[in-house]
């Protein structure tokens, strides 16, 4: 299996066509499933204005670009499990940037004189963030003089760029979406790789942390089915993003949400019989990965949506594991009701399932332990269709959108282009969120109830 890269053409006006409409890359398998469709080339850069001021990033935002450090993540000669384990940065002489033997100047769809993929082309402003490989800053483009998010990871001269970062980069290069998070540009340089996306003010974490006891049930569903369109686009083209949570999905000043921090996705097309299962934040994990599975699917994903969903409406975690993996599925079968072969066939062959650990409930009622789920029409059925302990139970992504709980949504939701804003719909909009005096120090699930015995 191998990467081909397009190199382009030349059009009927003499310019480079880089994109042979969106069959530019192809990942070449046995199968012959295609990668996602690349960036498209300089020619397309336009600022996006049919769709009033929101879109894909905003007025006058520009379109998703084909850069050259996308081009080089592109032409990995093997699949992206086996790269990954040994990319390392290769020797270079003084004064040169590159990777291997690519020049991302050299390769840029901007031409040689390209201001973009320079870092002189942005300026940090201050930090909104740190994690374990990267720091993200809010930051200024001196190129259209645009606020942008600059995600900068630091690279080790023995290890060079982090796994994730180049799973990220690899996938981001080809989705462009309303409700996705826009990579404008990456810079390379010889001490950091640096990310480049439209700037969103705020996550979902942090809405739920300012607007305490749940959120008005209108935004619930705007945000959820915004959600669910940003992650049925991402499943269409095989890709799972496998860290749902809150803190990943951001939210602009119009309540636009986005799918941010690709850095766990994977693509499915890409061959292996097992991934990793120590992925998604533990309170949006599912049950099958945390029993051990690592045969799992889109479903992954569906279940991470559940979580959120009830989060929302009722302002805390639906289960809030504390400790480990046992401790987590001891809050879900608290709900939800420990299994057995006959209400989940095989359950019992799952490398982490040990009969005597578990505890046995009785399975309730999801409005029985979210009472607001109960007060909302359709919604607990929904809540149901995402929070399946089997997977091969749980709802599409795409069947979700079309759920009775978004009937008294407009028709024309669902023909909107993947660029298009759900705002652009008149009357379509937020409505003013009621904040809670009282602010609990933790948002967990006070309807929990106790172990009845063993099984």
């Amino acid at each position: 299996m191998h990467f081909n890269c397009f190199k382009g053409r030349k059009n009927g006006n003499g310019r480079l066509d880089n994109r042979n409409r969106y069959s530019a890359i192809e990942l070449s398998t046995n199968n012959g499933v295609h990668d996602p469709p690349i960036i498209p080339g300089v020619h397309d850069v336009s600022l996006y204005e049919q769709y009033d001021a929101m879109g894909a990033g905003g007025r006058k935002s520009p379109v998703r670009r084909h850069y050259s450090a996308a081009d080089m993540l592109v032409t990995m000669e093997t699949d992206i499990e086996s790269q990954l384990l040994e990319v390392r940065r290769r020797p270079r002489s003084e004064g040169c940037c590159y990777v291997g033997k690519f020049s991302p100047k050299r390769l840029s769809s901007f031409g040689l004189d390209s201001p973009f993929g320079k870092a002189d082309a942005y300026e940090k402003l201050e930090k909104l963030g740190e994690g374990s490989y990267a720091t993200v800053y809010k930051g200024l483009s001196n190129l259209t003089n645009q606020i942008v998010a600059l995600k900068e990871i630091r690279l080790q001269e023995e290890e060079g760029a982090p796994f994730t970062a180049i799973r990220e980069a690899s996938l981001l290069k080809g989705l462009r979406h309303a409700n996705i998070v826009i990579l404008h540009d990456i810079i390379h340089t010889r001490e950091s790789l640096t990310f480049v996306f439209e700037y969103v003010h705020t996550d979902l974490s942090q809405y739920l942390e300012k607007h305490q006891g749940g959120l008005n049930p209108l935004n619930v569903k705007l945000f959820l089915f915004q959600l669910l369109r940003g992650l049925s686009y991402c499943h269409q083209r095989r890709i799972l993003h496998r860290d749902l949570k809150p803190q990943n999905l951001l939210i602009s000043e119009v309540g636009e949400l986005k799918l941010a921090d690709f850095g766990l996705a994977r693509a499915k097309s890409v061959p292996s019989r097992t991934y990793s299962h120590e992925v998604v934040t533990l309170w949006y994990r599912p049950p099958d990965v945390l029993l051990g599975s690592t045969d799992y699917t889109t479903s992954l994903d569906i279940w991470g949506v559940g979580c959120i969903f009830t989060e929302m409406i009722s302002g805390v975690a639906t289960f809030p594991g504390m400790k480990d993996a046992f401790d987590q599925l001891d809050k879900i079968w608290r709900i939800l009701g420990t299994p057995t072969e006959e209400t989940w066939e095989g359950v019992s062959r799952f490398p982490n399932y040990k009969k005597g650990k578990f505890y046995k409930y009785s399975r309730q009622r999801l409005s029985q332990a979210i009472p607001k789920l109960g007060l909302v029409r359709h919604a607990e059925d929904l809540a149901n269709h995402f929070l399946q302990l089997d997977s091969a139970k749980r709802i599409s992504a795409k069947n979700a959108m079309y759920h009775d709980y978004f009937s008294d949504l407009p028709p024309r939701i669902h023909e909107l282009p993947d660029v298009a804003s759900i705002y652009t719909i008149p009357g379509l909009r937020l409505v003013p969120e009621k904040d809670q005096l009282l602010r609990p120090t933790i948002r967990t699930n006070p309807h929990m109830r106790t172990a009845s015995q063993k099984v």
